[in-house]
């Protein structure tokens, strides 16, 4: 009997859905129950970041946690389509932070999750233009000694791609509150410009010392992120944020997903941390990101044709650089 393991699929092959979990719009009025507001969109302009958008069904949300319990458990093939694996990224001993980078390339649910259609129409809005795939994450923290992710800005450590035209999505796989360590940020914190990076999952209060008075009193007005599961929060590249602690009786787990202009390049030469790039794709200074490993997932005139410009969208010219 032959008792070989089929290779592994790497998903990123399939530059569209694989399977039926999400139903995709086929005409510009298929796409209007997806469509945010203009009062939303302004929001995200002001604040750098927007709230309670529901992406997901609570079926959905309950295919994606069944494929993440296997991923927390992956052979070494498997582990090897990942660009990042850590079973406990956090730096205090007594607390645990599961974070990988690459699960769509690994499980169907999670690869089909990057055409979800209210993601797509939520990231094509606040881009403000066609996009891409950049990357996706996940972030659990089990109950009662769930670590933290320090507060921080996302594009501080994406500088090997320009220009800073990304947008991150925030997607709650159980509830978020704050006794299970939901996301929190900082409203505004997106117009602070580049801050130092002071680490991700060691001291939460370290990017304290880099903020001036003006920028303390603002943190000091944090505002808690808290969500049913399911539903997503979206937020500008350079929006302070990060998750305290879980000290409840319930996990937290949550699945990022990092979209790019769909002209994003390579900025790789000179990048001083080349090092975390090793399990990365190939990104080559200056050269459009568009491999297998960043799909377009958007094109704005080929999805709503006639009705592109009756969809409210941030100008990424004031928004982003």
């Amino acid at each position: 009997m032959n008792t070989d393991k089929p290779p592994v699929t790497d998903l990123a092959e399939y530059r569209s859905p694989i399977a039926d979990l999400f139903e995709q719009p086929q005409t510009a009025e298929e796409w209007k129950p997806y469509v945010l507001d203009e009062e939303q969109v302004r929001r995200f302009e002001r604040d750098g970041f927007i709230s309670g958008i529901k992406v997901l069904t609570d079926a959905q949300v309950d295919v994606l946690n069944t494929e993440l319990a296997k991923m927390q458990s992956v052979s070494a093939e498997e582990k090897q389509l990942f660009y990042h694996y850590e079973s406990n990224e956090s730096e205090n001993p007594d607390q645990v932070l599961f974070h990988a980078i690459g699960a769509w390339r690994v499980a169907p649910g999670f690869h089909d999750l990057v055409w979800a259609p209210a993601f797509r129409m939520a990231a094509y809005q606040l881009l403000g233009t066609s996009f891409r795939m950049f990357h996706d994450q996940l972030f659990c923290k089990p109950a009662k000694h769930g670590g933290v992710v320090a507060w921080h800005q996302d594009y501080s450590y994406w500088t090997f791609t320009k220009p800073m035209h990304h947008l991150t999505c925030w997607i709650g796989l159980d509830d978020a509150t704050k006794e299970n360590g939901c996301l929190y940020y900082v409203p505004g914190s997106h117009q602070w410009g580049l801050l130092p990076i002071t680490g991700l999952a060691g001291d939460m209060e370290a990017v304290r010392t880099v903020l001036d008075a003006g920028q303390l009193e603002a943190f000091d007005n944090k505002v808690a992120n808290e969500l049913p599961r399911g539903y997503a929060s979206f937020h500008h590249p350079l929006m302070m944020h990060g998750s305290y602690a879980n000290v409840s009786d319930r996990p937290r787990r949550a699945v990022v997903l990092n979209a790019m202009d769909a002209h994003t390049v390579g900025n790789t030469a000179g990048y001083e941390r080349l090092d975390a790039l090793h399990s990365f794709p190939e990104m080559p200074q200056d050269q459009i990101l568009d491999s297998r490993f960043f799909p377009l997932l958007f094109d704005g005139d080929k999805e709503l044709k006639a009705a592109v410009d009756a969809v409210p969208k941030v100008d990424p010219l004031k928004l982003y650089i």
